[in-house]
């Protein structure tokens, strides 16, 4: 792993690993403080396109700010990101969210504080880390940005069913100029999920946070990452740091 030079609150550590799944290994790209101790753990889970240069991003800052991240490769396929996330059944993507998890958990793993885990997912990432929410009893706290919260009535999980159900904090993000996904139906899971916070955010656009897009919004992302950064903090456990002096 490549050591960042500090910035924010952690020096960090980050880059591409291989993590061991089962018999074999998945590409995977882990950040984590560059500090002795352990720390909490947030899963980063992939939306279409596949790990860009914003999901890493997304991974740096949170380490910066305490937390190891994870952000395993779904799509084992190459192609047009919709297709290929189509080829993705809903069980597959929990499998690797499970295997992630037993990984985190392993004896290989001497870092993790804790043994729960905070999900972050954009686009259809926030999708699967909604349905994760609900049915995984390791998930502490869920993030999603731009996350469609309609339009997979032909999957196997409709996230519409889980609304009402979250057992877990939840705190959602969206533009309210959204081409992709309509105002109304943040405003219902807002309304079916009332103990969770959804925000829009006036003017902004699907790829708000992205500061790499065109949609990129400056006062809505810095007032996302400072609210993102919060809401972990308060729901996830706290960082041992290791004192080597």
């Amino acid at each position: 792993m490549a050591v960042l030079s500090h910035e924010g609150t952690y020096p960090i550590m980050y880059g591409s690993w291989p993590i061991p799944v089962g018999s074999g290994h998945r590409t995977g790209y882990i950040t984590r403080p560059d500090e002795e101790g352990r720390f909490p753990v947030v899963f980063v889970i992939p939306a279409l396109e596949g790990l860009t240069g914003f999901e890493k991003d997304l991974c740096r800052r949170l380490a910066r700010a305490g937390f190891a991240t994870l952000r395993m490769d779904f799509y084992r396929a190459a192609g047009e990101p919709l297709e290929v996330y189509n080829m993705l059944s809903d069980r597959r993507a929990l499998g690797d969210i499970d295997e992630i998890y037993d990984f985190v958990m392993s004896d290989d793993v001497d870092w993790n504080a804790g043994q729960g885990v905070g999900l972050l997912g954009s686009d259809v990432g926030g999708r699967f880390a909604l349905i994760a929410a609900s049915t995984r009893e390791f998930v502490k706290s869920v993030v999603v940005v731009s996350a469609p919260l309609t339009g997979d009535e032909g999957r196997e999980h409709h996230v519409s069913d889980y609304l009402e159900h979250l057992r877990v904090p939840v705190f959602g993000l969206y533009g309210a100029e959204d081409d992709l996904i309509e105002v109304a139906t943040v405003d219902e899971a807002q309304r079916r999920n009332d103990h969770g916070q959804w925000i829009l955010y006036e003017g902004a656009g699907h790829a708000f946070l992205d500061i790499d897009d065109e949609q990129y919004s400056a006062g809505a992302a810095e007032d996302a990452w400072a609210r993102i950064l919060a809401f972990f903090a308060a729901t996830l456990d706290d960082p041992e740091v290791v004192d080597l002096g």
